[in-house]
C-alpha cells in the first residue's frame, strides 16, 4: 500500500500531517509496539533531515508496505524535483545553517548533505563532474547515481571497526534501526528512500 503525499518544507511545515499519516500506516498494516514506534521513530528523523536541506526547500513525503515471503518490507520516501542550481550556492544551508556547505556531521547529517547534492543535479550524468563526485566517493557512493548506509556500513566493517566515522554510525538511531537508506536521484527527482523489514509480522499479529 501507499499513503496519502504528504508536503513537506525546511521549516518543517507538514510534519504534523506526516506523522499522523505515519500512524495511520501503522495501523494499516497491523504494526503495534515496537513496531510501530520504529515508524514513528524513523519518520521524525527523516523530517529532521529535511531541515535545512535548502532554503524554500518543498518535497514530499509518503510510506509505502510490500509483503515479503518473511514479513513486511515498509518504506519512508522523500523526493524533490532537481531544481537547485550551482549558481544558487549561497542559499545552501549547512547543519550549522551557516550559509556554507561544510563537512556533514553524523549519519542523518550526510544523509542531508547528500541529499542537498542531489538536488544540485540536472541529471545523473552530471554527478559525474568536478568535486561533486569525489565528495560522493568520500561518503561511500561506489554507484554515482545514489548512496547506500548499506554499502557505506559494509566499507566501515572492511576498515578497523574505531574512529569517528564508526562512532557515527553507531550512536545514529536511523542506522540503528533502518535495514537500508539510499539517497540519489530517479526520474529527475532526488530521493531519500529509507526501509525497514518487519520480519513474521502475520505470526506476531495472530498472538
Amino acid at each position: 500500500m501507499k499513503t496519502n503525499v504528504i508536503s513537506i518544507t525546511s521549516d518543517l511545515a507538514g510534519r504534523a500531517e506526516a506523522m499522523q499519516e505515519a500512524e495511520r500506516f501503522s495501523v494499516y498494516n497491523g504494526l503495534t509496539g515496537k513496531n510501530a514506534m520504529h515508524i514513528r521513530l524513523l519518520t521524525e528523523e527523516t523530517i529532521s533531515m529535511v531541515n535545512g536541506i535548502v532554503k524554500d526547500f518543498e518535497g514530499d513525503l509518503w510510506m509505502e508496505s510490500e509483503p515479503t515471503p518473511s514479513g513486511l518490507l515498509c518504506r519512508i520516501c522523500v523526493a524533490a524535483n532537481v531544481s537547485v542550481s550551482e549558481g544558487q550556492e549561497e542559499q545552501l544551508l549547512d547543519i550549522a545553517t551557516s550559509g556554507k556547505n561544510t563537512e556533514a556531521v553524523g549519519i542523518l547529517g550526510k544523509i542531508r548533505q547528500l541529499f542537498r547534492w542531489s538536488l544540485q543535479q540536472t541529471d545523473t550524468t552530471s554527478s559525474l563532474q568536478t568535486n561533486t563526485l569525489s565528495s560522493w566517493y568520500a561518503m561511500g557512493v561506489q554507484d554515482a547515481s545514489y548512496w547506500s548506509l548499506r554499502q557505506y556500513t559494509q566499507q566501515l566493517q572492511q576498515k578497523q571497526p574505531e574512529g569517528e566515522e564508526w562512532d557515527e554510525l553507531e550512536k545514529s538511531i536511523i542506522a540503528k534501526l533502518a535495514d537500508e537508506v539510499r539517497v540519489g536521484i530517479r526520474a529527475e527527482r532526488a530521493e531519500v528512500v529509507i526501509e525497514k523489514y518487519i520480519h513474521n509480522i502475520m505470526e506476531k499479529a495472530m498472538k
